[in-house]
């Protein structure tokens, strides 16, 4: 398993509409914010990994256009893509270089400018990240199609409604109404997710996560280092990953997110955990919530609940703070926003902060158990990432 892993340091840019600032602009707004909290310069960083997807913008080589107005040129950098979990995948990468040894102090930055394209581009572009000459080709699919799929099925197998699906939307712009970096930091109720269109029935605009731009960076240390550089480090205590078919229709169980549960399980098989149990372990959440209905399916892969009773946890408000656990306590993808590549970085910023109890008061956590579960998916379930962060260092064999 190698050398222990912790974030040093943590940095946010403000999601929404950025036209304001290029690519790497925006970048260097997370960049500065994890150097300064981790307390180190430029010079210091052994390795860069970027996650950012990028099709939709102008830079194809966005990673050392970044460096370069970061005053970085000349460090070791790669970029990472795995889709929607891009962000998941960077911090991945950045773990395993300090973990082996190749790396004492590592930069993760993810981040996206998808509003440099029109809508139809990006929603196109997105749609590719499925299966392209199957699905995408013969019959039109897009992302809210997709999920629009899993929203029908589900809703006919379990007898969920789309007032089910408009309550997760609810519940996630209330808590990114506290939170100044979300891409809508307002309340909606739910007769205003009803009434709002519909994308693709029965999701509607306010069951959609918004094309986002957006950045966040994390500063990774190995253990010697990390004690030197901070008196609370927040330890990367597992990671699991899996993947599943490209093609929908060689999964035999649609309404279970393979990739999901086989990441959770590669994780939680790390910590001794049953993943039946799994809420019992972990203060809080996030989990890939792209559409409303990937909330509920998360909580049924993740074990929070039975299968085909996701919704119930919503229906019966326990995911706010005070339930059985906390979900998306930032606004998650579908308030806060979803610049692609920057995502799983972005929840790592969120679980750094909120296990460091410094958020916004009124979308803390009680931290209780010290520990916390990131949900990470690419494409419709083809990537997936479970990240467990923790107040305690990892126990390493």
């Amino acid at each position: 398993m190698g050398r222990p892993v912790a974030v040093v340091g943590t940095g946010i840019a403000k999601y929404g509409v950025r036209n304001d600032a290029s690519i790497a602009e925006l970048a260097w707004e997370a960049i500065h914010g994890a150097l300064a909290e981790a307390g180190v310069e430029q010079k210091d960083i052994d390795i860069v990994v970027v996650g950012n997807v990028g099709g939709w913008s102008s830079e194809p080589l966005s990673s050392v256009v970044l460096l370069e107005y970061a005053g970085m040129s000349g460090k070791p950098v790669y970029r990472v893509e795995a889709a929607c979990a891009t962000g998941s995948a960077a911090i991945k990468a950045a773990h395993d270089a300090i973990a082996s040894g190749e790396a004492d102090l590592a930069l993760v930055v993810g981040v996206e400018r998808m509003n440099e394209s029109p809508t139809p581009i990006v929603v196109e572009f997105i749609g590719r990240a499925g299966n392209y000459f199957w699905e995408f080709e013969n019959f039109g699919l897009t992302f809210p199609g997709y999920y629009a799929l899993y929203a029908t099925a589900y809703m006919d197998k379990y007898r969920a409604t789309e007032e089910d699906l408009c309550r997760v939307a609810v519940k996630n712009h209330y808590y990114a109404s506290f939170n100044p970096k979300a891409h809508f930091p307002r309340k909606i109720s739910l007769e205003q997710c009803m009434q709002s269109r519909y994308i693709a029935w029965p999701l509607k605009l306010f069951d959609s996560s918004p094309i986002t731009d957006g950045a966040a960076a994390v500063v990774l240390a190995s253990e010697e280092l990390a004690k030197k550089l901070t008196d609370s480090p927040v330890w990367i205590e597992a990671i699991g990953m899996a993947s599943d078919t490209s093609n929908l229709s060689k999964r035999p169980d649609f309404l279970v997110h393979r990739a999901s549960l086989w990441a959770a399980e590669r994780a939680f098989k790390k910590l001794g955990i049953e993943r039946e149990e799994s809420y019992k372990h972990f203060d809080f959440a996030n989990v890939h919530d792209a559409f409303t209905i990937a909330e509920i399916l998360a909580y049924e892969a993740l074990g929070f609940a039975k299968w085909g009773e996701g919704y119930k946890l919503v229906r019966e408000e326990q995911t706010y703070i005070g339930g059985l656990i906390p979900v998306n306590l930032d606004g998650g993808l579908k308030a806060k926003g979803h610049p692609i590549g920057a995502t799983g970085v972005g929840m790592a910023v969120e679980h750094v902060r909120q296990l460091q109890q410094r958020v916004e008061k009124e979308r803390q956590a009680p931290i209780v158990k010290g520990r916390s579960l990131a949900h990470n998916v690419g494409g419709t379930g083809h990537y997936a990432f479970i990240t467990v962060y923790s107040l305690e260092k990892p126990r390493r064999p």
